[in-house]
C-alpha cells in the first residue's frame, strides 16, 4: 500500500506540523500566561492584613496558611517544588477558608533588608512574587506596589 501526498494537501501538512512545533517548543518551555497587575492599595482590606501577617511570619488565623502551593493549574510561572505558598485572605461573613488566597514564591536566600518596601521578604531572592486570587486558584493577579 503506497500513501500518496497530494499536491494541495502539502500546505495544510506543513501547517500542522508547524503548528505543533511551535506548542511543543512553549509546552518545554512552561510559559505561563501572563497575569494582570493588581496594585496593593486595589486589593481588599483583610489582604492587607495577610501581607501584613506574611512579612511578619504570623502567627496566621489558619492551620494551612504556609503550606506549598503546588501550581498544578499552571497559572503562575513554573518553579520547583515548594517555590510557592498559600495564604488565606479572610473572607468577612463565613467561618471557613473561603476562596481568596495570597500566593507567595521565593527563591530562599540569606537575608537582603530593603526598608520601605511592604512587598518583601527578606529571606527571597528580588524580595518574592506576591500574587493574588479571590476565585480559589481559577485565576491569579500579580499584586505590585
Amino acid at each position: 500500500m503506497r500513501f500518496l501526498l497530494r499536491p494541495d494537501h502539502v500546505w495544510r501538512w506543513a501547517a500542522l506540523i508547524a503548528a505543533a512545533a511551535l506548542s511543543a517548543a512553549v509546552f518545554a518551555r512552561g510559559d505561563a500566561p501572563s497575569l494582570s497587575a493588581i496594585h496593593v492599595g486595589e486589593l481588599p482590606p483583610e489582604a492587607g492584613e495577610t501581607l501584613q501577617l506574611i512579612r511578619r511570619g504570623g502567627p496566621y488565623p489558619h492551620d494551612r496558611d504556609g503550606i506549598t502551593f503546588n501550581n498544578y493549574e499552571k497559572l503562575l510561572p513554573p518553579a520547583r517544588r515548594g517555590h510557592y505558598s498559600e495564604y488565606t485572605v479572610t473572607t468577612p461573613g463565613i467561618r471557613h477558608r473561603g476562596a481568596r488566597r495570597i500566593v507567595v514564591g521565593c527563591e530562599r536566600v540569606r537575608p537582603q533588608p530593603k526598608p520601605g518596601r511592604s512587598l518583601w521578604l527578606e529571606h527571597c531572592r528580588d524580595g518574592g512574587e506576591f500574587y493574588y486570587t479571590a476565585d480559589h486558584y481559577r485565576s491569579f493577579r500579580r499584586i505590585v506596589e
